[in-house]
Order: C-alpha cells, then structure tokens, then sequence
C-alpha cells in the first residue's frame, strides 16, 4: 500500500495513472472512488485509504456510481489479454478484434489501452516487432532474416515501420555502428565538459565528462567525424537548451530502447520544466505501477541526458536519488529549471 499522503496528493490531482492503484474511502458519506473520480474532493479527516475495492467493502463502503473503481480492475485484465493476444501473434491486431475480446467498444478499449500502456495497441504491436528485430539483429547479424525473424512479411515492411525513427540503418544495429556517420564534439558548459553525437536524424548521445572514446565503445564500427558545418548549427540549438533548460521539443533525437524504455522516456519528456516526478509516479505513468525499479533502470538507460530529462525523477521521500553525471549537474538543472 502506498503512503496516505501520496495516495491523498494523487487523488487531489485527480491522477488516472493512479487508478487501480488504490481505492478512496470517504467514511463520512460510506462510498468509495478511484483516485480521477471528479467528484467533489472531500475533507481529508473524512478520508482513508484501501489498496482494493474489497478491502473497502470489508469496511463497510459501497462503489462510487460516478466514476465506478470497481471497473479498474476490468480494465487491468483487458489490457493484459490485450497484450497476451498481440505477443502470442507477433504483430498489429485488429482494434475490432481485441476490443470484441473484452466486450468494450474499439473506441473505450483503445482509451483504455492507452491510459495503461502509454500507446495504442497497434503502436505497442509495431515497438514489440522493433524491439524483436533490434534484439534478432544482434544475435544473427543479418538483416534480412533478422527482419522476417521478428514478424516482418517483407523487409519493405520492416523499413515503412521503422521510417523516421532509426537513425541508422538496421544494419548498424548489429555491427556496432557500420556505414553510419556520427558528428561529435565536446564543449564547455556550466555544468562541465559535454559530449554532445549526432546520426543524420538528430542527437544520440549527450553526456557529461566523456570523450570520444564513450563514442567508440558504443558506435566501434561508425565513421565517428568531429565537428563539421551542419553539425555545428545543431550543436549550438544543444548548448543553449542545456544552458537554459526547458526547452527541448525543437531538438531532433535519435535514441532506440525496448518498447517499455522508450515509453519511459516519452513520459520524462511530458514533466513540464520545473515540475519532477518520483520513480513510483513515472511507473505508473506508463502502466506499470509496480515496475518502480524497472523504470528507474530504464530512466538510466537514456543516452540523452538534460534533452530527455531524466534530472526530473527524484525519490518519492523528496531526495534527489541517483544520477549518471554527478548528484552536483542534477542539483544544478533543476535549480535552473525552478527560476
């Protein structure tokens, strides 16, 4: 069970990514609501807090008739099954049919999908294919099986998914950067020396204290070029987001993940500058309530940092937790951020 104060914070913000989570007694009226109930807030002495609905009716308390917290669970199950179904199939269903399964219409399941997920059901089919191909890529090194591998009818197929996303060419994926150009460079900032790598698509890696050898260890086989006139003008646009942090939806990226690393960091791209969020907050944020060490572990997987601001996860007591760079560069980012 979480700690009432978060509980109470979560359901003051009407927080959906909290549903299922806990359950809302008001013992003064009897009834029982789902965190994003939008009814009105009740006085907090009036207030206690159950992990499950059934806890709550064992406390003599009925479900609410507004916002029913008692379908929360309903919803959990028809994700899972959802989710079951695409794995077992190994590519996009569709919505008609995986909304039949659970007797919602294709509009509210998809909704529901999405609330828990953090994707639609055919966005998450298509990042569990990529993921299968990126993974099918390193352990047999050819492309084009790797791709069939992965549940791809055709290679063209694979490319048409994968358009606008990849950087490199799948090819590189498995033999630590091949035929890929990478500009790089290393500047002074505030915060200390940056290593700021760029693909053809965007940034690749931002890193503090590290050099060109950081680069060869992940991209051996990349043709790795300093500096360079285009680069330049992308490098500048990096330097002046870090300096003044906040604003980085202008800022092209090129980064690869699972599908549940990657929904992670779309969601510390959605903390608004001055704002953090704790591990068990980003963990629910995409579905996964309990998945708390999971999360943090991919929010150090971004390669990334300050642009994908990993800085804004913090512990749920209020400490800042850990950080790739140095408690000090994390300390300092949200310092600026806040003015």
């Amino acid at each position: 069970m979480m700690p009432d104060e978060e509980c109470w914070n979560a359901a003051l913000a009407r927080d959906r990514t909290y549903d299922g989570r806990f359950v809302s007694g008001v013992m003064s009226t009897g009834i029982y609501c789902r965190p994003s109930c939008p009814a009105r807030h009740p006085k907090r002495e009036n207030v206690r807090f159950f992990a499950t609905g059934a806890e709550a009716r064992a406390a003599g308390l009925r479900p609410c008739k507004r916002c029913s917290p008692d379908d929360v669970s309903r919803d959990e199950r028809a994700v899972l099954s959802a989710i079951a179904a695409i794995k077992q199939a190994g590519q996009p269903l569709a919505l008609a049919a995986l909304a039949d399964e659970t007797a919602y219409s294709p509009s509210h399941f998809q909704r529901v999908f999405t609330r828990h997920t953090g994707m639609s059901p055919a966005a998450y089919a298509r990042a569990l294919m990529s993921e299968k191909a990126a993974q099918a890529l390193t352990d047999e090194g050819r492309v084009t099986e790797a791709i069939y591998a992965a549940g791809y009818s055709a290679p063209s197929r694979f490319y048409e998914g994968t358009q606008g996303r990849l950087g490199m060419m799948p090819s590189a994926w498995a033999n630590g950067g091949k035929g890929a150009t990478i500009h790089w460079a290393v500047v002074a900032t505030s915060l200390g020396s940056m290593l700021v790598a760029a693909t053809g698509k965007g940034v690749c890696r931002l890193s503090f204290n590290e050099g060109r050898e950081a680069l060869e260890e992940r991209f051996p086989k990349a043709d790795l070029v300093e500096g360079g006139a285009g680069f330049a003008a992308l490098l500048a646009q990096v330097v002046a987001a870090v300096e003044a942090p906040g604003d980085f939806a202008h800022i092209p990226l090129d980064v690869k993940g699972t599908a549940f690393q990657e929904a992670v960091w779309r969601e510390l791209q959605r903390i608004p500058k001055g704002e953090t969020r704790t591990y068990a907050q980003l963990a629910a944020a995409v579905g996964k309530p309990k998945a708390v060490r999971a999360a943090g572990s991919a929010n150090g997987a971004n390669n990334v940092a300050v642009l994908i601001p990993c800085h804004r996860v913090i512990r749920t007591g209020g400490g800042l937790g850990g950080y790739a760079y140095g408690l000090e560069i994390k300390r300092t980012l949200l310092e600026k951020e806040a003015k």
